[in-house]
């Protein structure tokens, strides 16, 4: 007798694993006109990609100022990591999902439906904050509506609760995927063993997706792990594991897509390693001129996925000096609203600071 995991349909061929090949041989290049962009990207795809890219990338410069002007209390930054997390949550949110996000998760939340406003209001602690009504630190992003789920503070919790998600929604018959996105740091803990590994035994719909920009805080990548790539680590796991450039979105999307497709195929998990560049300190509390060397750290801007993808899409003709600057001041003004309006909320009230923390109606 066949004996399957729980819930999970029979095996099936999948017709992907060419794709997922080709992307880790580095037979997948770069496109040189928009006859040649992956199945299901279009011209207004790259655009959208590019106004979300460029909207995180406004929104977090923005969160830098209040928070040195004294008007926010602590920023945690996702520039550089734009293009992976919009790439890959462009191919996600195309289907029905869940989506467990980390702290630098900016731009990700973005696609997924947070405004800018739901972004700084968390970082106000307003009563608004549709994340936790003001009452968790910033860059907890979550909303219920949009099946944007809690976090915490403690690295790479999202990713076994990623695991459960992908479960339960299989057993609802959703015909959803679940993502999860942490750092390379996260993959050295125990969570990010029992997640994949409790994915991969139950083949669940979900996709891993680790920015890898070299550093658990100050720790270097040799000094975390033994292996040359987080991506190694799936075979472990009996899962596909893809290195990607982050820098390049289109081919962080196609590695995407197929994950998904794989996903909803029944034939379980995918691990992105997506390369990526941390252009700020880990958090606005960190000074890391203390131990990243003057030349990593000029070496970093030059892998800053805003312009790489912004020449990119000049060179294919997708994108003009007129439509650059009308998407940039687009954002610029969306953001100068959404702080107005959200330095107009009130505090939480103070008979609500014990609200979610222990159980009501109890004594």
């Amino acid at each position: 007798m066949d004996v399957h995991p729980v819930g999970a349909p029979p095996p099936t061929e999948f017709a992907q694993e060419q794709t997922f090949a080709a992307i880790h041989a580095g037979e997948h290049p770069q496109p040189t006109s928009l006859d040649e962009l992956p199945a299901g990207l279009t011209r207004d795809d790259l655009l959208a990609i590019y106004r979300q890219m460029v909207r995180a990338r406004t929104l977090d410069e923005r969160l830098w100022t209040l928070q040195r002007a004294g008007r926010i209390p602590f920023v945690i930054s996702g520039q550089g990591h734009e293009g992976a997390q919009v790439a890959t949550a462009y191919a996600v949110q195309a289907v029905p999902h869940h989506v467990l996000p980390f702290y630098r998760s900016i731009a990700a939340c973005l696609v997924f439906g947070m405004t800018p406003a739901d972004i700084l209001i968390s970082h106000y602690a307003r009563a608004g904050d549709p994340s936790s009504g003001g009452h968790q630190m910033p860059a907890h992003y979550s909303r219920r509506d949009l099946n944007i789920h809690t976090t915490g503070s403690s690295v790479a919790t999202q990713i076994t609760h990623a695991a459960g998600c992908a479960l339960a929604a299989r057993l609802k018959r959703e015909g959803s995927v679940t993502v999860t996105y942490f750092g390379d740091g996260a993959t050295s803990t125990a969570d990010f063993h029992v997640g994949l590994n409790f994915a991969a035994i139950h083949r669940l719909p979900c996709l891993f997706v680790c920015e890898n920009n070299g550093w658990a805080i100050s720790v270097p990548r040799e000094l975390q792990m033994p292996v040359g790539a987080v991506a190694e680590r799936a075979a472990a796991y009996r899962m596909p594991g893809l290195a990607v450039d982050g820098t390049r979105p289109i081919q962080v999307y196609a590695a995407a897509k197929a994950a998904v497709d794989r996903a909803l195929a029944g034939d379980g998990p995918t691990l992105l390693d997506v390369k990526v560049p941390r252009l700020t300190a880990h958090s606005s509390d960190d000074d890391e001129r203390r131990y990243i060397p003057p030349e990593e750290l000029a070496r970093r801007r030059e892998r800053d996925p805003l312009p790489i993808y912004e020449a990119q899409l000049r060179d294919l003709g997708a994108l003009d000096d007129a439509e650059a600057d009308r998407i940039k001041q687009a954002a610029r003004a969306e953001i100068d609203q959404a702080i107005d309006w959200v330095e107009a909320q009130p505090d939480p009230p103070v008979e609500n600071a014990a609200r979610h923390v222990y159980a009501e109606g109890t004594s």
